[in-house]
């Protein structure tokens, strides 16, 4: 009897001091490498940061959001006659409103207005004293997404119907948390989409060698002990910035308007299992396209005329109102109620 007691204790005693080794370990990690993890999101990437130029008869506009920042933003009408819907644009890291011009001409000529903005801190847009926005999505990007939504509603030649969404690396991110609360946006179309914890932890796992040489600490290690750190240092981040780290992979989840992923199979930055970790946890109807040689944001410069078929083709499927009549007035000084939340818009 005392040998069967023997068994079970050491049964339940091995896996829990297993456990607490593994907590206590965790700890220490946090607080030995707590620096080396912040670094992540204190340091700028080596981008190419595409800025565009102003368009000849472009509608230059600034709205504000629920919280009072003047952001300026572009819109541009189809020369069609007849208008297939509207396309929100989501701008990557410190590009400017113009730059949506190499990715929306195929919808432009092919029937669709596009409207594209600045977030805060951003090209013209007001900025927030001590902000210092990087690639990764705070609440700051979301509030000013949310915000350019309430713009489209409010304008006097609205879509009823909704709009499309079309939206780059951290601007598609962005797009992609309001999509999943917003069904105004109809469908989703990102390119070079990441979040933050399926790119952190892929990373910590590569390169926690570099600063650990024990194998024994590092090489046996499970996921959970990896999102655990991640946490730990994202909750830091966010409280020695002053800012809220938007959880994409859990607003994914709630995404059900169909959508079309693009990421470039070359991409040194955001690798493609990355990538896919945020499609796999969408539920609507959705389409993952692999563009081979392509690097971050430059599926469009090797894929050319496919990646506009295939973007017109994708908005043309689930967006497209065909028959709905150009507005031709100007638009006017008006309000408009979202969500409890007042938004003013108005024209330049």
């Amino acid at each position: 009897m005392s040998d069967l007691w023997l068994g079970i204790s050491f049964f339940l005693v091995v896996p829990t001091l297993c456990m607490v080794a593994l907590v206590v370990l965790c700890l220490v990690v946090r607080l030995k490498y707590r620096a080396t993890i912040l670094r992540i999101f204190s340091e700028k990437p080596l981008f190419v940061i595409p800025r565009g130029t102003p368009r000849e008869g472009a509608e230059d506009v600034r709205f504000r959001t629920f919280d009072g920042m003047w952001l300026r933003g572009c819109y541009l009408k189809t020369p069609d006659a007849q208008r297939k819907g509207v396309i929100l644009f989501g701008l990557e890291f410190e590009s400017s409103r113009w730059a949506c011009q190499s990715y929306c001409e195929g919808l432009l000529q092919a029937g669709y207005d596009v409207f594209a903005f600045e977030p805060r801190n951003q090209g013209e847009s007001d900025a927030i004293p001590g902000y210092r926005p990087l690639q990764w999505l705070t609440h700051y990007e979301t509030q000013d997404m949310h915000a350019a939504v309430a713009y489209l509603k409010a304008r006097s030649d609205a879509d009823p119907n909704g709009v499309g969404f079309f939206g780059l690396s951290k601007g598609a991110n962005a797009g992609l948390a309001v999509a999943s609360r917003d069904r105004f946006i109809k469908c989703v179309t990102t390119d070079g989409a990441f979040g933050t914890r399926s790119t952190m932890i892929p990373y910590m796992r590569k390169w926690i060698s570099l600063v650990c040489q024990k194998f024994l600490v590092h090489g046996v290690l499970p996921r959970w002990f990896y999102e655990f750190v991640a946490n730990g240092a994202i909750k830091q981040a966010s409280k020695e910035l002053n800012v809220q780290y938007v959880d994409l992979e859990r607003a994914v989840g709630s995404l059900r308007q169909p959508l079309l992923m693009i990421h470039g199979a070359s991409d040194s930055y955001i690798k493609v299992p990355m990538a896919k970790e945020i499609f796999r946890r969408a539920k609507g109807e959705k389409e993952f396209w692999l563009v081979a040689n392509a690097k971050h944001n430059q599926a469009l410069q090797v894929a050319g005329d496919e990646y506009v078929r295939r973007v017109v083709g994708f908005f043309d499927r689930n967006l497209s109102s065909m028959g709905t009549p150009m507005e031709t007035m100007q638009v006017a000084q008006r309000t408009v109620i979202l969500e409890g939340q007042t938004v003013s818009t108005e024209s330049k």
